[in-house]
């Protein structure tokens, strides 16, 4: 940014004035730039790519879900042009592909932290045990529905230790785990809720899914989340994690029709810096039909990633795809926030 200033000077104005005038501009020439340009970096910037590099991770989330879930996860990371994936520890299908990554070390695993089990038919519940943590289950003794029903129900106590209960899962199946993230959004809920999170994180040297540079579409999506992750990027950044400038979770509102033109438009529109986008991918068997209502959106997302034309564009727009093992490598070597 390149910034012009003229001092005009009347014959009455005195040699003190100034010259007082003078060493103040001087001061404003000096320090202004300096907090615009740190203002305006991107956290792309900070670990070491380009003002104007797009970075993005592509993360497919609800591995453990169901056999259908893990086998769209896997065939978009090992064809597609996926680059993170989260898996969600308490349903059933985790220690399947648990077994499956045994021969894929070099994923990006992440937890996908579960609170809540959406599905009618088809339920999970807490890690941490029904008594241990009774403000996060229902009638039913599983998660509750939806993310209000947690946040009215549940203290900021149980869900630290359902986080750590999860990730001491993923820990004795033999996991790497290269960052957190919340299903649902539940952990982004309640700022003490997410608190707990980034205690866990520091403590764990895990990466947390946290955004803290323009977050464009996240304040779109949701400005109180948003707000809530820009509020711990500095702890999160200090204590050693990268921590990233966007996250876009709306593709699951897209119609199956449009979600080819609808990522074509947000990979156009993509903004410096680096962002996270989410899918959930799938590949339906009957069993799953009778799951969820969204096999369809599900199914979509697989062919979406394992397109050839998508592929081509990040490419020719020069959009560099990343992982959260890339991203904490990159933060080991940068600087602190001032």
């Amino acid at each position: 940014m390149q910034m012009k200033f003229t001092l005009a000077l009347s014959p009455n104005d005195s040699l003190h004035g100034v010259m007082g005038l003078r060493i103040l501009v001087a001061l404003f020439v000096l320090l202004l730039p300096s907090r615009i340009m740190a203002a305006e970096m991107t956290f792309a910037e900070r670990l070491g790519w380009q003002a104007d590099d797009m970075v993005i991770i592509i993360h497919a989330e609800d591995a453990g879900m169901a056999h259908a879930a893990n086998r769209g996860v896997l065939e978009v990371l090992e064809k597609g042009v996926a680059t993170s994936f989260g898996i969600m520890m308490p349903c059933p299908w985790v220690p399947a592909f648990a077994k499956q990554l045994k021969d894929r070390p070099n994923l990006d695993t992440g937890v996908h932290l579960t609170f809540n089990s959406e599905w009618e038919g088809y339920r999970w519940g807490p890690l941490a045990g029904k008594s241990t943590v009774p403000g996060l289950v229902d009638s039913e003794g599983c998660f509750w529905r939806t993310v209000p029903l947690v946040t009215n129900s549940a203290t900021a106590d149980e869900v630290e230790l359902e986080i750590r209960a999860q990730i001491e899962r993923a820990e004795k199946l033999g996991m790497t785990i290269t960052h957190l993230d919340s299903h649902m959004g539940a952990l982004l809920a309640r700022s003490d809720y997410f608190e707990r999170l980034v205690k866990v994180g520091i403590e764990k040297k895990i990466p947390i899914a946290a955004a803290g540079g323009h977050l464009t579409h996240a304040s779109q999506e949701n400005p109180a989340a948003a707000e809530t992750q820009k509020k711990f990027a500095s702890q999160l950044w200090n204590a050693g994690l990268p921590v990233i400038d966007d996250t876009h979770n709306g593709s699951y509102e897209w119609e199956p029709s449009q979600k080819k033109q609808r990522f074509t438009t947000f990979l156009h529109r993509l903004k410096p810096g680096i962002t996270q986008i989410a899918f959930h991918p799938a590949l339906p068997t009957d069993e799953f039909r009778l799951i969820t209502p969204a096999h369809q959106s599900r199914l979509s997302d697989t062919i979406l990633l394992n397109d050839p034309e998508i592929r081509k564009l990040i490419s020719d727009r020069g959009i560099i795809l990343t992982t959260w093992k890339e991203l904490k490598e990159r933060r080991a070597k940068a600087s602190p926030l001032n």
